[in-house]
């Protein structure tokens, strides 16, 4: 049967080469601008191509990236993609020698090398905006050691503790994910280029040349697991899912948090926007704006992960392209909650009116009164909460606060005991202060003063440690692309 159709179906045209064109247009013109300038300069190094081949070919380079006006290319047909439309420039300019430069490579390697180098800057942007927040949370922490809180647990008040210490959760979880991503920005820095479409060449490359012209760390050894392996994606896109997801569960908490029945954090008027027909109401709608984009961020995280699931250990367009675009909008929308919150929690303040009738009225100190009369009147623990629960039900039942509830208590302590407590008012009234309870807990990872001011730097010195291993990586891709400038140029010269 004879086959008299002819490539690209109009279909096929315009539901994937025409998008997919307007991809590598967007992201990655100017990366594939640079692999032709490493690959040219290790050919020219190895004497695969002579010095007066490699000069013609650089200053056609050259002269494409200065003629060829990106923004204006619209896609035709007429080449498959874009690719081959800088291969044919080059045909154009210099006849069969422009096909020279594609010598010991594919398009399996460029297309990998593409995607890290694109991925790369993004995730050095992301980081230094999660540095930004914690660092912000750093300082809010050590302002807030003292401001006292009511911590929660299954929605109800728990006991006392500082924002600050709450604070300081939330910097560990973060500190964690940023090394999550550190680590996946690691699995970036080995460069594909060399292994070709599978099994690297029959030429003497230099792949390690070429992986620090484009700064790599070095090159990705195994070369079918070059083309092959898309782990520096499902393992960024996986450490990038865990941070909003965590961070959403903080969100959640400002969320309750600035309910009208809680009240325990305050919103600033310039974050709150008014209903169109409530004067009454102030709607801290950032938080949701915040909620609804760390979710969305997490979904597309999924999407990318999950289009990997089950995909064969190969080259293939499933972890390519559009695929690699869908999840740019994840750093995107990613960005936009890390700065948001950045701004939110240091403008946000505790009320702590609310926080002291909260405190009263659910009598969240009075762990601290059970674990007084076990130092100070000799009980078991068990006996000692046996009294405290009493005394809670007591002052809870007459509505008032437990720092009045010393008669309670002296009743609840004499039922069970049979002799009257030690303890006088004024040191019942000690005991179930929040101050006394969270100063009390000046142990390592607790309230108190000292343990938390020691977690503080602790923070610091591992976000230090954080930036610098992005700044060590910046510093490799900035020096990285003097270097190819250098190289590039010298093949001009000998021209």
């Amino acid at each position: 049967m004879m086959d008299q159709s002819v490539f690209p179906d109009p279909t096929y045209r315009d539901t994937v080469l025409a998008p997919l064109f307007d991809g590598v247009k967007a992201h990655y013109a100017g990366h594939m601008a640079a692999i032709n300038r490493a690959h040219l300069v290790m050919l020219a190094e190895t004497g695969i191509l002579g010095s007066g081949d490699a000069g013609a070919i650089a200053a056609a380079l050259r002269d494409i990236d200065a003629e060829v006006d990106l923004d204006a290319l619209s896609y035709t047909g007429e080449v498959e993609d874009y690719f081959f439309l800088v291969e044919a420039e080059l045909k154009r300019r210099l006849g069969d020698l422009g096909g020279a430069l594609h010598t010991a490579r594919s398009r399996n390697d460029m297309d990998h090398t593409l995607f890290k180098l694109a991925l790369r800057g993004r995730v050095s942007v992301l980081l230094e905006q999660a540095l930004t927040l914690t660092e912000a949370l750093i300082t809010k922490a050590e302002a807030e050691k003292a401001t006292l809180i009511v911590a929660y647990t299954h929605g109800q008040p728990a006991q006392p503790t500082t924002w600050g210490h709450y604070l300081g959760a939330v910097i560990e979880v973060l500190l964690r994910d940023i090394a999550r991503l550190n680590a996946a920005a690691d699995g970036l820095e080995h460069c594909p280029m060399g292994a070709a479409a599978i099994t690297t060449s029959g030429f003497p490359i230099d792949r390690g040349r070429v992986a620090e012209l484009l700064g790599f760390d070095g090159p990705l050894v195994n070369s079918y697991g070059c083309i092959a392996s898309v782990d520096y994606v499902t393992g960024l896109y996986s450490a990038m899912k865990l941070m909003f997801l965590h961070l959403g569960r903080v969100i959640q908490d400002m969320q309750f948090w600035t309910a009208f029945e809680v009240g325990q954090l305050y919103v600033p008027n310039s974050l709150v926007q008014i209903s169109s027909i409530m004067p009454q109401k102030r709607n801290p709608v950032p938080i949701e704006h915040l909620r609804h984009l760390a979710s969305a961020t997490v979904g597309q995280c999924d999407a990318i992960v999950g289009v990997m699931q089950n995909t064969p250990f190969t080259d293939m367009n499933d972890s390519e392209g559009e695929v690699q675009q869908l999840g740019y909008a994840a750093f995107e929308r990613g960005a936009r909650v890390l700065q948001l919150l950045t701004a939110l929690i240091p403008a946000c303040r505790v009320n702590a009116d609310r926080v002291r009738r909260t405190t009263d009225a659910a009598c969240i100190t009075i762990t601290e009164l059970a674990d007084t009369l076990v130092r100070d009147e000799g009980l078991t623990f068990r006996a000692a909460h046996e009294i405290a629960a009493a005394t809670a039900k007591a002052v809870i039942a007459d509505g008032t606060a437990l720092g009045d509830g010393f008669s309670a208590f002296s009743a609840a302590f004499e039922t069970l005991t049979g002799r009257t407590p030690r303890l006088d008012e004024t040191a019942f009234r000690t005991a179930v202060a929040p101050e006394t309870f969270v100063a009390r807990r000046d142990r390592i990872g607790g309230p108190g003063e000292a343990a938390l001011r020691e977690a503080l730097a602790e923070y610091a010195a591992e976000a230090g440690t954080a930036r610098e291993a992005r700044a060590e990586r910046e510093n490799r891709h900035k020096t990285a692309e003097q270097r190819l400038k250098s190289a590039f140029d010298a093949l001009l010269v000998k021209d």
